[in-house]
Order: C-alpha cells, then structure tokens, then sequence
C-alpha cells in the first residue's frame, strides 16, 4: 500500500519483561463488570438515549447482573445530570450497586459532577485526564510535569468536593490514552494520584488504563498491564481495571489477556457499542468464560431479549455474525457442518455426557435463550443430507432412513438452487411431502384385499392412465405380495427392497409414516413415503410412492 512510511509504532513496552502471564491458559473467576453503556456507549449514540430509555436500559442492566454501572458524565448534559438525579430521589439504586460518574480534571466540571451525587449511597467518581504523548505534544502543549499537576490538582479536588457532599464516594482514576503513554510516566502519575488519595483497605481505588486507542497487539497490552500490577504503588489496596476499545479488532483479546495480566475489573459494554470501533464487548466475555465452565456472575440466560432492548433502545444491529449473539452465529449452512452437527446432538441423546462437546457449537444454544429449530441448521444449496435430515427429524418428527437422506437431501438442495434462496424448515418439509409422501402419480392406489392363503396371494386395484386394473400376486409376506402384483402387473422389475416404518404424531391423531426404497435395473435406488392411519395401508402407499418415482425417471 501508498504511503506505509507514514506509519510507525505508537505503544511503549515495559522497561523489563513483563510475561507472567503466558504461564496461564484462562481466566479462573469473572472480573469485576462495570458497564459504560450509559456513559461511553450512549455518547457514541448518533441519537443518544433520551431520560426514559436510559431508565430502561439501566433496568436493564440490573437484570443482568452488573453491580457497578457507569450512568454518565453528569457536567455534560442536562440529560446526564437529570437522569443521574432521578437515580438518587427514586431511590432506583439497589443497595448492592454501585453507579459511577465520570470527570475531566477541570475544577467546574468537577463540582457539577459532585452536586449531581448528593445523596447517593454509594458512587464511584471517576476522574480523567490524558497523558500520551500525542496529547501531550499536540493538544495540551504541556509538560509531563504539567500534566502531573492536572491529575493531582483533579485529585486533591476530590476529596475536598467528597468531604463537603453528601453521600458515599470511591474514587477511581484514568490515565487516558494510556496505550500512547511511555509506561514509567504512566505509572508516576498514577502513583502521585494513589499518594494523594492514600487507599486503604476499606478504601480502595480503582486506576483503569484504557486501550482509549487500541495501538497493540494484545500481548503487548497485557505485559503493560502487569508492569504497572506489579510497580503500582498501594497495590494491595487498588483495584486494577481495564478499559479496552476495538481500534484494531482485539477488544476481547486485550480484556482477557489484560486480566490474565493482573487486570481485576473490565469496563465495557453489551455488543461492544462505544465510540469508533466501540468498547470492548462485556457479552461476549462473560460467554467466553463460560464456555469454559467458569461462572461469569452475569444472567445472559435470555440473550435474544436483551439484544432486542439494545437494538430498540440505541439504534443500532447487532451484527450476524456477532459472537453469542449474532442472528448466524450458531447457524450451519455446509452440508458437512450439519451433518456433524445432527450427530453430535444424536450422540448427546444416547449418551448424556457431562460436558457440552457437539461439533461447531461452543456453547448450547438453549443455555442463552437460543433454540435449535432456525438457529442451528439452515437450509440452502449448500446443505447436506445431514441437516436436512436432522430439519425434518426435529422439526417434524420424520425419522428417514439414512440411505434416503442423501436422495431428499439432493432434491430439497436442486430446489433451493433453482430458487436461490435459503428455504424455511416448512418449506423443507413441503417439498418432501411432494416428491415422496403418498405419490399418486402415473399409478394411483385405490385398494388392497389378501385372500387369506399361506402364500398371502393379494389383489391390487390400482389407476393407471384413467384405466382401473386389478393386479394379482403372492409372496412370502403381504408387502411382498404387493410388491410382485405390480412387477408383474406393470412389467417392471426392481429389487432391495428396503423398508422403515414409525408412528407418527400429527395433531391429536396418531399416524404411521413407511418408507421405502426401491432399487431398479440400473442400479439406481428411488424412493416413496407413506402416510396413513393403518400402518399397513401406510406401507402400500410408501411402496406406490417409491414405483411412481421409478416410472417417472424411466
């Protein structure tokens, strides 16, 4: 590409080896979450939340589980400093959570911030201020020292403005752009911020160091992470939090190799909404923990409903193929995938393993509100005989033998080629009933009799080119003594034959379903369905059904 020499690293590596953490495989317990959707989420809104909707999404939230939720920048908006006051009077605050407000380190801003608090039971005030170099260089124009002096100045603040106001206050600091800060002035100023503050152990302070602008591979990320875990001053009583953004694709990445890292909080959102590329998505890590059996402590049980808050209430699509969440991602097109996929779930049944293992589902569908019947096996004309079948067995009871999976299988597949378009399960279903169930055509059925002799000697009354017959044959069976009246009666000749037959609930009528396949001179199988109250009079009919499309391909 043009112009690449414009281009260079902006991340800074720690000044020592930084990699404890590749010694670890995944993450044992959930993070602390703390949602920024209100906040980070909403500013990056093209027509951001209106007081209503964000009450509602706040319920939301609450649903789900998070017990920390940061409910804007309150200085912004008379919006954000309503909706925040309309949290405090209702009193819309469980006791066991924690909202958060966010602050430049500018001394206006931070006394609206803490008259929009008064009265709140508990609050996390969560100030900020760049320190990379671009800002640093090009924004500010100011010093590291400078710079220093607006993080301490933001900090001293805080406590005076915490003191004088009533409420319940935790303090939490960011150095934003922290990606684009040299690391050992990352961590003085956070350390000069944590001396001002001097945490304890019943007063913690939250640094979060935000991927503001992701700029790293996510590995470089986490070694930062714990450079600054293992040098932060105070340690044993700060809470180390991360705020990754997905400028480069990693959000999801540099959260878990962050945590992995000493990271002990993540701020995100719900399908990664946020400025840019959006935040890091809390959705899809809390599934990525468990999928590996560890409990993330958030209720994603009923995933479709949440997305359809989200979708109303912001505006925005969850993509398709959106991890966990995305309309496709559970979703099998290839007829190999479907195939493996239909077994596994076979398998499942018959052995009732402890653990989820089916082929191409990380997870089981169910577990996130997802069902099988149209999120796992789709139809197209990439379908296999294995999706197919498993689309008529679980949709519709149809239990077809496996060597007729492949020739429906075929046929459903020509169909939705010709049509170009994906086919809905009862489209499927339509088609097999037409090409296989109680086919009437060039040969009708009207009757059958047995005469009762050893050799079950049977007359067939058939229909053929608007002519009635009476077809005669005997056999070592009564399907079989059928089967040699039309040979016999219609100079034809076919052999294998091969035959199933199950019940078949339909409404509050029991039926049976036959199938049957035929193998003609050619050495080519065809086969026919039947359907009917009488499980014989379903197996004559499977046997018409199969001959017809005999005929027919003659």
């Amino acid at each position: 590409m043009k112009n690449v020499e414009k281009y260079t690293r902006g991340y800074f590596l720690p000044p020592e080896p930084s990699l404890k953490w590749t010694q670890k495989d995944y993450i044992t317990e959930p993070p602390i979450w703390c949602s920024v959707d209100l906040r980070d989420g909403n500013q990056a809104l093209i027509i951001p939340m209106n007081l209503e909707e964000k009450l509602e999404y706040y319920r939301m939230l609450l649903d789900i589980g998070f017990k920390e939720i940061e409910v804007g920048f309150p200085a912004a908006s008379e919006t954000e400093f309503a909706f925040l006051r309309t949290l405090i009077e209702r009193d819309l605050i469980p006791d066991d959570v924690t909202i958060q407000v966010l602050t430049q380190s500018r001394e206006h801003i931070i006394r609206k911030t803490f008259e929009s608090l008064r009265g709140a039971k508990k609050a996390i005030v969560h100030l900020y201020n760049s320190t990379s170099v671009a800002q640093r260089e090009q924004v500010f124009r100011k010093s590291k020292e400078e710079i220093i002096d607006i993080a301490v100045t933001g900090a001293k603040l805080l406590l005076e403005c915490a003191e004088k106001t009533e409420g319940n206050f935790q303090f939490q600091y960011s150095p934003e752009s922290f990606t684009g800060t040299e690391i050992e002035f990352a961590l003085e100023i956070c350390n000069r911020v944590l001396d001002v503050w001097k945490p304890s152990a019943d007063n913690k302070v939250i640094i979060n160091l935000p991927a503001t602008v992701s700029m790293s591979m996510p590995h470089v990320y986490a070694s930062q992470i714990e450079y600054m875990s293992e040098h932060l001053d105070y340690r044993e009583h700060v809470i180390l939090s991360l705020h990754p953004h997905n400028d480069r694709g990693t959000g999801v990445a540099d959260a878990e190799l962050g945590v992995l890292a000493g990271g002990q909080r993540v701020e995100g959102t719900l399908f990664g909404n946020g400025e840019r590329t959006g935040n890091v998505d809390i959705v899809t890590l809390a599934l990525n923990m468990y999928a590996h059996g560890v409990d993330p402590k958030l209720n994603l049980e009923n995933l479709p409903q949440i997305q359809k808050v989200y979708e109303r209430l912001t505006r925005m699509r969850v993509h398709e193929r959106h991890p966990y969440a995305g309309e496709l991602v559970f979703t099998a097109f290839s007829g190999s995938h479907q195939d493996a996929i239909a077994k596994g779930m076979k398998w499942r049944e018959e052995k009732q393993p402890k653990y989820w293992s089916v082929p191409y589902l990380l997870i089981d569908p169910k577990d996130i509100g997802r069902e099988y019947e149209g999120d796992i096996i789709r139809i197209n004309s990439q379908s296999g005989k294995g999706g197919i079948g498993y689309i008529l067995e679980h949709n519709f009871g149809l239990d077809l033998p496996a060597a007729m999976r492949e020739s429906v299988g075929y046929r459903v597949k020509d169909v939705s080629d010709k049509l170009h378009k994906e086919l809905q399960p009862n489209e499927v279903l339509d088609i097999f009933k037409e090409s296989y169930v109680n086919v009437n055509s060039p040969l009708r059925f009207i009757r059958f009799q047995f005469d009762g002799s050893d050799d079950y000697r049977t007359t067939v009354t058939v229909e053929i080119d608007g002519e009635v017959k009476e077809l005669t044959g005997n056999g070592n069976g009564r399907l079989d003594a059928i089967s040699s009246a039309l040979q016999s009666g219609l100079g034809v000749t076919y052999s294998n034959l091969v035959y199933k037959e199950h019940a078949l609930e339909s409404g509050s009528r029991s039926q049976a379903i036959s199938y049957i396949g035929i193998t003609d001179e050619n050495g080519k199988t065809h086969w026919g369905s039947g359907i009917d109250a009488d499980i014989m009079t379903s197996s004559v009919k499977a046997l018409f059904s199969a001959v017809n499309n005999m005929l027919k391909n003659k």
